[in-house]
């Protein structure tokens, strides 16, 4: 979305709720902060955009080079402007200075009635109010916003995208190379030495950094513990029990992220982990099927939950504690997870979402199976950023 498009949507809101100006205070690690100003900085900044759609950055007198060269936004403003150091002499409290240097600001500029996003600092807004300023929280307008990616955001999650390809490529590559002992994986000519959950972890943030990105959190459950859904998973890997791998890298430059998860196993699979496998990449087909413009993210779940349950399995349709307990997908961009939820809504596709497509089944005496693509919902369907191959049994 472009910067006009940003600026008219934030003024909606203003309009709408009656208010002189949405503001927002953090670092360019907080996604809307970078999405509206595309500044990067680790140190606390300030946003503003008022009625009149005068958009304003507050930054420490170092940042403001950068921030004239970096930021979409014009209006650089730093803390000596308003005599920051005099201020934190008079109140010996850098927080209560930075306070009264953004609320002089604010009355500068004729705002009283302020909108902020629901994580807005608590000690600013009650700062301000003591100021006399009406500070409303908010759904922040910008997460929706965010949804409707440009080609130029597409293309940076692509990028993204490809180098979690690469990086699922190596870790599966070293699980299937891998030497079994007594029902136990080994690495490939260290056969004193077990293969672990943290060796494929530490392969996969090798892989993504060759590629300029960054991961954190990445799965590698392998066994019962992947029935938990978001468990890491840790120690030696073993045959004939399922390994669900979920990498979610970043890119350290241009800050957007992708998804997917593949479940692999080396040895032969259960009757039961094969019929699971096999219902999760039917469910998966049957939601990527579903998505378009104007489909509800409800309707592309309730495409999961049908295969699901026609095939015996439990979802969250019935509130059942295993099986499919989790929403069929989720929006990807600067956040892992954003808007919209891919679950029980009524949330409208719209073209240029970036969504995943995930379902799993969870068995705490199996474990888990779980299938994640990423795709891009374009005019007429979607376009699928994952071609990474489905394979369950890796060796025999």
């Amino acid at each position: 979305m472009d910067n006009e498009n940003i600026i008219t949507a934030v003024n909606n809101i203003l309009q709408k709720n009656n208010s002189d100006a949405f503001l927002m205070n953090g670092n360019s690690n907080d996604a809307d902060m970078y999405f509206s100003t595309h500044f990067l900085t680790p140190d606390p900044f300030t946003y503003v955009q008022t009625k009149d759609k005068t958009e304003i950055l507050l930054v420490s007198d170092m940042e403001q080079g950068r921030a004239k060269l970096e930021s979409r936004v014009r209006e650089i403003r730093t803390l000596e402007n308003y005599e920051y150091r005099t201020k934190l002499k008079a109140t010996k409290d850098g927080s209560l200075a930075y306070c009264e240097t953004l609320a002089e600001l604010l009355q500068q500029e004729n705002v009283r009635r302020v909108l902020v996003p629901y994580d807005f600092p608590h000690y600013t807004a009650q700062t301000l109010k003591e100021r006399g300023f009406t500070v409303t929280p908010i759904r922040s307008p910008l997460q929706e916003i965010r949804a409707q990616k440009s080609e130029v955001e597409i293309e940076n999650i692509r990028t993204v995208q490809y180098a979690c390809e690469q990086a699922m490529s190596a870790a599966i590559e070293m699980i299937s190379n891998a030497d079994v002992k007594d029902g136990v994986l080994f690495k490939k000519e260290e056969e004193e030495e077990e293969l672990t959950a943290q060796h494929i972890r530490t392969m996969i943030e090798y892989r993504l950094l060759d590629y300029g990105c960054e991961a954190e959190s990445t799965i590698v459950a392998c066994g019962k513990g992947s029935a938990d859904p978001h468990w890491e998973g840790e120690g030696a890997l073993r045959v004939n029990e399922p390994i669900v791998i979920d990498i979610f890298p970043r890119s350290k430059t241009n800050r957007y992220y992708a998804d997917m998860t593949r479940t692999v196993i080396v040895g032969e699979a259960s009757d039961k982990l094969k019929d699971m496998y096999e219902a999760v990449v039917a469910a998966q087909e049957a939601g990527l099927e579903m998505v378009r413009p104007g489909v509800t993210c409800g309707e592309v779940h309730s495409a999961v939950c049908d295969v699901l349950e026609k095939r015996g399995y439990d979802t969250p349709r019935n509130n059942s504690q295993v099986g499919f307990i989790h929403s069929t997908g989720h929006g990807v961009g600067l956040d892992i997870h954003e808007f919209p939820n891919v679950g029980n809504n009524d949330i409208a596709l719209k073209e240029g979402y970036v969504i995943t497509i995930e379902p799993g089944l969870y068995y705490p005496d199996v474990g888990g199976v779980r299938m994640e693509d990423l795709v891009v919902v374009t005019i007429d369907g979607c376009e699928n950023l994952n071609h990474f191959e489905k394979n369950f049994v890796l060796s025999d």
